[in-house]
């Protein structure tokens, strides 16, 4: 408590000035005479930037000018893609001393990083398949994967934390084979383990998760096997991913396409690109040695930019999750069907205060917005009707999404008999490395392999080693759980009424609760915002989102669009459709102030919001009411 009270001080002198200039401030951290010498800040300065209290990154518009000063000096690494791995990669490069720049066409996590299953894990099913099939590449892949698993959980601890998944059993064998399986889990994970797993019995089981079926298809339940793995905000995690490089130096802008490839005359070799800025319209050169190809499902289309031969590389999977009420399952256990009728796994978590479940593995087109059928809605309610003791509605679908998996196949491989669920790395045209593959969970050591290829490539000179194993990201140092508790006792929620009338209300344990988790320690920076600007007041019934949010990411987090917020900042288009819906327009208004729009921009964002909530398949609600907005 006297640590975040310490925080508290610290930031208030800066919280002030901020808010008094409209967030336009940029408090640039201090960094120390020998590293301006060398050109570039030691590993202790860097961390002592990203962990500052009082650092803003640099705005969007001196981003871009970065990227145009390359003009005169190429960047080491250009990145294309802002997903986890993209910004892994920019972070990576950035605190090896090198100049990097990250272009992402839509927004940072705009795709597949903020469409996954929520889960940080070492895969219980690639263990099952490394074991039976006598299979050491899976094996291989579960070891790398739980190393990983406790490191993304310790770098952002605000945004990820340990889940029990329960795992139930209808008859002895079940229990015997899971309860040896997941010891098993554990024992790989070694000194990376979350928590032993454990047996439950039939009534310790139904006392922990009162929605499970005590019957099913006839048979009895015996008991269940609970093994932990982790549990994050994931596109939450990717803008900390993309703040926290900008703090360490790289140039990152979202909303900028890269329309083509520069290549020099004489070696043919890449060297930068065409970037076209999808806000303003304008296009510029960025120019780099080498450019790193992340771009997730659409890594084959900035492949084939450089070479319009180029052989596919991307196998699309399509991963379809629906959001429930919370009564569908408890705070804090997950359930795992392992085996459904047509031998998938579907996953039953509690996230964010409601219930997430799928997920559906089948192939599919590659394409911006995917949106989930009805059969991958039905199959997951039907997976999942078996399990539970209450009756599984489709009205009760709060938000249904598609995400494709961009499983790889590496185009120097001599076959490709097997599509690998790890990452592959290649450099087929000079000057272009492409990274692809992988998980959510291995989005730092794929990054950590893109940046050494990239060296290799470009012969770098980084000023020291890969540091990102220990490196915390922007909110996490010295967050603790208990920070809620300063932001519930210090603040309040100033917020006008219907009437204009400015009215206090109370700092709420929810609230409180919902800014520790989703901003770290900088939440302090959010309260202050709803406080002395008078933008408490929630922005959708039921939901703890306040209108400060907005606000806040405007001016700190690369907010460009009402989409932007509603999908990546905040979670409500994932959450609850109809909610964002309703949101929307004092979304808009508040953005519009932060960003100048004029009326024209404000119809379009709506426009747009609207037609990307149609791609979320949700059902009515029955139980939200669009009451007074708290």
């Amino acid at each position: 408590m006297a640590a975040s009270a310490t925080r508290l001080r610290r930031l208030a002198s800066a919280a002030v000035a901020v808010t008094a200039c409209g967030g336009a401030v940029l408090l640039t951290p201090s960094v120390s005479s020998n590293d301006r010498a060398s050109g570039h800040p030691t590993v202790e300065s860097l961390r002592q930037i990203i962990n500052d209290p009082s650092a803003v990154v640099p705005s969007r518009t001196l981003q871009e000018s970065a990227l145009i000063s390359s003009k005169s000096g190429p960047l080491d690494i250009l990145v294309v893609g802002g997903g986890a791995t993209g910004c892994g990669v920019a972070l990576d490069a950035a605190t090896r001393g090198l100049r990097v720049g990250l272009v992402e066409r839509e927004d940072f996590s705009c795709g597949t990083s903020s469409r996954s299953t929520k889960l940080i894990h070492g895969g219980v099913r690639y263990l099952e398949k490394a074991v039976f099939g006598l299979d050491y590449g899976q094996l291989k892949l579960v070891f790398h994967a739980l190393e990983e698993r406790k490191q993304v959980i310790e770098n952002a601890p605000h945004l990820c934390h340990a889940l029990p998944c329960m795992t139930p059993c209808f008859d002895w064998f079940e229990v015997v084979y899971y309860w040896m399986g997941l010891k098993m889990y554990d024992l790989v994970a070694g000194r990376r383990l979350l928590h032993f797993s454990r047996y439950y019995s039939a009534q310790e089981s139904v006392e922990l998760f009162p929605t499970l079926a005590r019957k099913g298809k006839g048979r009895s339940l015996r008991g269940t096997v609970v093994y932990y793995d982790g549990q994050m905000n994931d596109s939450r995690l990717n803008v900390g991913l993309a703040c926290t490089a900008a703090l360490a130096g790289a140039a990152v802008l979202n909303h900028a396409e890269v329309v083509s490839f520069l290549k020099d005359e004489g070696t043919q070799r890449i060297v930068g690109a065409r970037i076209r800025d999808n806000l303003s319209g304008q296009e510029f050169d960025a120019y780099a040695k080498v450019v790193v190809n992340a771009a997730g499902p659409f890594c084959d289309s900035v492949r084939k930019m450089a070479n319009k031969d180029a052989l596919p590389m991307i196998c699309p999977s399509s991963g379809v999750h629906i959001v429930l009420p919370d009564y569908y399952s408890p705070d804090g256990m997950g359930l795992i069907v392992p085996k459904t009728k047509d031998g998938r796994v579907v996953f039953m978590l509690p996230w964010l205060g409601r219930t997430i479940a799928g997920t559906t593995d089948s192939s599919t087109s590659i394409t911006p917005l995917p949106e989930p059928n009805e059969n991958e809605i039905q199959f997951i309610l039907d997976a999942i009707c078996d399990y539970l003791n209450i009756k599984v509605r489709r009205t009760d679908v709060l938000s249904a999404w598609s995400g494709i998996r961009p499983l790889a196949v590496d185009p120097n491989a001599k076959n490709t008999e097997s599509i690998s669920r790890d990452h592959v790395v290649s450099e087929e045209y000079p000057g272009l490395v492409t990274i692809t593959g992988g998980k959510w969970t291995t989005y730092r050591s794929m990054a950590e392999d893109a940046v050494n290829a990239a060296i290799k490539s470009g012969k770098l000179s980084p000023s020291n080693e890969c540091i990102t194993s220990n490196l915390r990201l922007i909110g996490g140092d010295g967050w603790e759980p208990s920070l809620f508790t300063v932001l519930a006792q210090q603040y309040v929620r100033m917020k006008k009424s219907d009437g204009g009338k400015v009215v206090p209300g109370v700092m709420d344990t929810a609230a409180a609760k919902h800014l520790s988790r989703a901003y770290g320690t900088l939440a302090e920076r959010v309260a202050t915002i709803a406080q002395n600007e008078n933008l408490g007041k929630r922005l959708a019934h039921g939901y703890p989102y306040l209108e400060a949010e907005v606000a806040y990411c405007a001016r700190n987090e690369y907010c460009e669009s009402a989409v932007d917020f509603i999908a990546r900042r905040s979670r409500l288009a994932f959450l609850d459709t109809d909610a964002a819906s309703h949101a929307l327009p004092r979304i808009i208004e508040i953005l519009a102030t932060e960003h100048n729009w004029d009326k024209s921009r404000q119809k379009e964002e709506i426009q747009k919001a609207k037609e990307f909530l149609e791609t979320f398949k949700s059902s009515k609600n029955a139980h939200f009411h669009d009451g007074k907005h708290q």
